[in-house]
């Protein structure tokens, strides 16, 4: 049972990032790592970043 569910969390993670999106766990674990002091995103503005950043809209992008 445990298997099938990392293998389920492996498949849509890949599956999002073969159409250009970012996990937000991982922007989690980055932010509690290297920015403690900033507040993180909220899952829908940080979908909203990324959208914006791969499609060049202006304010999306990398914080590093």
């Amino acid at each position: 049972m445990i298997r099938a569910a990392i293998l389920l969390r492996a498949l849509r993670d890949t599956a999002r990032l073969m159409v250009g999106v970012s996990s937000y766990d991982a922007y989690r674990a980055h932010m509690a790592l290297h920015h403690p002091d900033r507040e993180p995103l909220t899952e829908r503005a940080f979908f909203r970043n990324r959208q914006d950043a791969r499609y060049g809209a202006a304010g999306g992008g990398k914080c590093c």
